[in-house]
């Protein structure tokens, strides 16, 4: 009797222990696609600013000096438009207004940033390169935080912050390898040398 009463304890304790561990596995595969979910919307977000700015699709970029909208115009950067110029020349203000004066509308910077919005958006995306794409990414974030100092709705922190926070939590996580290539990407031979680009 006392034989089965220790195996009923011992098949209670273990039904107990796997159900625990069934539950947390649930909520690692929840975190992990919610994760994932996010990575994919940033990566999308930045990919729209650039198409948006490449093309002036008439969401953010594409309205001419009078107000009115044009679409595939002048302000399209394939047509000559800068994707610098507009924000830092006339949305600077704080202690670095005059820097960012300076460069807005330089070549150098309107690719740079075109580079990065495209980089850092196909990285996300595909899941691939997350620590370069973070790096980036914050950046990025901190510069565009910078040009307008105090932010408008907080003195400290703003939707530029709380972005290169996320992009941190994403990389640390390895949030590519869900939906995404990063298990594949991580394997390679020159991602393997050299861990920046995992």
């Amino acid at each position: 009797m006392t034989t089965m009463h220790h195996t009923l304890r011992n098949l209670h304790h273990t039904s107990h222990r796997d159900a625990e561990t069934s539950a947390e596995a649930v909520h690692v595969g929840i975190a992990e696609r919610s994760l994932a979910l996010l990575r994919i919307g940033f990566g999308l977000t930045f990919l729209w600013a650039f198409f948006d700015k490449l093309l002036a699709l008439g969401f953010h970029t594409g309205y001419a000096q009078d107000g009115t909208l044009d679409r595939f115009g002048d302000a399209a950067w394939i047509n000559g438009g800068s994707p610098t110029m507009g924000f830092l020349k006339f949305g600077a203000d704080g202690p670095f207004a005059s820097f960012y004066h300076s460069i807005a509308g330089a070549a150098w910077a309107d690719w740079l940033f075109m580079l990065a919005l495209l980089g850092i958006g196909l990285a996300l995306t595909l899941g691939i390169g997350m620590r370069a794409a973070a790096a980036a990414g914050v950046v990025l974030y901190l510069m565009m935080w910078s040009v307008v100092l105090p932010p408008e709705n907080n003195p400290v922190i703003d939707d530029h912050i709380l972005g290169a926070i996320t992009l941190v939590v994403l990389a640390a996580t390895s949030a590519g390898n869900t939906w995404g290539l990063g298990r594949i990407w991580s394997r390679t031979k020159v991602v393997e040398e050299h861990g920046i680009l995992r």
